[in-house]
């Protein structure tokens, strides 16, 4: 695909091309971490000593017990934690017999909910990252018609690890049609800077239906061009992959380096009602939630259909076609937005996490609140979350005066 990057940079501006630090020519690669051995022993106070020729049967117990079980995949379903190259112990989260008593069994040492098995208490490590990474984002806010929450959680794994959080979101207002714009996108796993890549799909998406949103309308044209907002989107890794690796750097290695899901759409009010329009790269989905029962809108990893289960491992800057898919969002019933870390333990949203979003999302939260209850603690559901909930507004807000 042939990229025009003039025209595009004009009208997004050079601000989402954030500069970040190059590589030093010729550096030394960090060293790696202690060995899972000695980090543990230093946890629990004292080294423990290796194992003697005559126990190898001991010492893999020892293993096996530090290994979680219930491994998932991508902090959902079929994770194997095991390595051929590390032990264990380094991937994952410590496990421990005995578990330390919590003064508030439902809630984690972080203060956050517990559903089911907790994650073991840890000190999360900094993520180690080319620029400014939070562990956590938070935001909230109302319009006339809409309320939104938003936040984006670093999954226990990565806290472990020491490694960044990929997953990112963008939610914006556009004040001349009332509505609300919003992007989720989720680095890649395999992406070394899919962090970096997940922030830039999400503020060229929102960037670009903002634009879209303040043109003046064309008669018998849609709102928004969504195939140019994914080719946009994808331009943005290929720009950023530039930025940091040099002028040079070809469009496969952002594949490899800078891939990312995206979800992006928008939540409109009109006459007929609160209009709902989104797009879909990768496996990161959208449902709607109305009493207690959660209706998935785009297409989903849970499927048994070939196609679908193909479209998942899609991702950017790949651009596949895409057709925007919505509905109306009515009175009482809430757009859910979000990655696979919020998709995987809510499954079908008949489990505990389902029922705990039911009840926790039946009014709009406080922002703070809303991140929380997104952070519980779930043995083996350890990957990042990101989530954007839309209520429309019953009930119009008083003037100011």
């Amino acid at each position: 695909m042939a990229w025009d990057t003039n025209g595009w940079r004009e009208r997004i501006g050079p601000w989402l091309v954030w500069p970040l630090p190059m590589p030093r020519s010729g550096a030394e690669p960090r060293p790696r971490r202690e060995e899972p051995r000695r980090e543990a022993s230093r946890r629990e106070g004292a080294r423990r000593p290796e194992p003697r020729r005559d126990e190898p049967r001991r010492e893999e117990a020892r293993r096996e017990e530090a290994r979680p079980t219930g491994a998932e995949d991508h902090g959902g379903r079929g994770r194997t934690y095991g390595s051929s190259t590390a032990p264990a112990a380094t991937l994952a989260p410590p496990r421990h017999a005995a578990r330390r008593a919590q003064a508030d069994p439902e809630r984690s040492w972080w203060g956050t909910p517990v559903i089911g098995t907790p994650v073991d208490e840890f000190e999360p490590r900094p993520p180690e990252s080319v620029s400014y990474r939070p562990d956590l984002v938070v935001d909230g806010w109302a319009s006339e018609d809409l309320i939104v929450r938003a936040a984006s959680t670093r999954g226990y794994l990565h806290r472990y690890r020491g490694t960044p959080r990929q997953d990112d979101l963008a939610v914006a207002f556009e004040p001349r049609t009332g509505s609300v714009v919003f992007a989720v996108a989720d680095g890649l796993s395999s992406a070394r800077h899919g962090h970096v890549g997940s922030s830039a799909a999400c503020r060229a998406a929102v960037t670009a239906m903002v634009s879209a949103l303040e043109a003046d309308p064309q008669a018998g044209r849609p709102l928004i061009d969504w195939q140019g907002l994914v080719d946009q989107a994808a331009w943005q890794l290929i720009a950023q992959a530039r930025t940091l690796l040099g002028p040079d750097t070809e469009p496969a290695v952002a594949e490899r380096d800078f891939a990312t899901t995206l979800v992006a759409g928008m939540v409109r009010p009109t006459a007929q009602g609160t209009e709902v329009s989104l797009i879909q790269v990768g496996d990161s989905s959208a449902w709607i939630l109305a009493d207690g029962r959660y209706q998935c809108m785009l297409k989903s990893k849970y499927t048994a259909d070939p196609e679908v289960v193909s479209s998942a491992t899609a991702a950017l800057p790949r651009t596949p076609r895409v057709t925007p898919r919505g509905g109306l969002l009515q009175p009482g019933e809430v757009l859910l937005i979000g990655t696979d870390g919020f998709g995987d333990p809510l499954g079908d949203g008949t489990g505990e996490v389902g029922r705990h979003f039911a009840e926790v999302l039946t009014r709009a939260p406080n922002p703070l609140s809303f991140a929380g209850s997104l952070d519980f603690s779930r043995e083996t559901f350890d990957d990042d979350r990101t989530l954007i909930a839309i209520w429309p507004r019953t009930a119009k807000p008083a003037p100011r005066r």
